[in-house]
């Protein structure tokens, strides 16, 4: 979980000032994060075909960079379950729904050989950067940290070799 500033009372200042500050603080923490989940989206929307798409596909390649930005930073917080709607669990998973969407979308689009190659470096990439295990306040000390980094190239090898696999039906 981001974490904002730590919120001082100041005589004249207004509520609606820290409101807006604690939002902008939000929206601009895990910078990193945020630039590797978004790209990692827009990648795996084949930005050359969209490009040249509609309107609508255009207005969902930006709302999907938009919700990978809103979703890109780690969760760095106890297991706790409050809820089990939906809204909720996707929420507090949001990190791995998003490379996961990512993965699904780039499956449907079909994108070019060099495009898969830039997703998968991205999808590792984010995986390294967004690992509660390696990065995270909840990291046990005292871990390699070789050990997630192999997994994290693993899964993402075993990823693009699986998109790259001959399908029955498809062209």
């Amino acid at each position: 979980m981001t974490t904002a500033p730590a919120r001082t009372a100041r005589p004249g200042s207004r509520l609606g000032d820290s409101r807006a500050a604690l939002l902008v603080a939000r929206l601009t923490s895990r910078v990193t994060d945020r630039l590797l989940g978004t790209a990692l989206a827009v990648a795996a929307c084949d930005p050359p075909v969209a490009l040249h798409a509609s309107v609508p596909v255009k207005v969902l390649v930006l709302g999907a960079a938009t919700a990978a930005w809103w979703a890109a930073p780690m969760v760095d917080a106890r297991p706790v379950l409050a809820s089990m709607r939906w809204r909720t669990l996707a929420a507090r998973h949001r990190t791995t729904v998003l490379p996961a969407a990512a993965i699904a979308v780039a499956a449907a689009t079909g994108p070019a050989v060099w495009l898969v190659v830039c997703i998968a470096a991205l999808l590792l990439a984010y995986l390294l950067v967004t690992d509660a295990w390696t990065a995270g306040v909840t990291a046990p000390p005292g871990r390699p940290q070789a050990t997630p980094a192999l997994a994290a190239a693993a899964a993402t090898t075993v990823v693009l070799l699986a998109a790259q696999a001959p399908v029955a039906g498809r062209r």
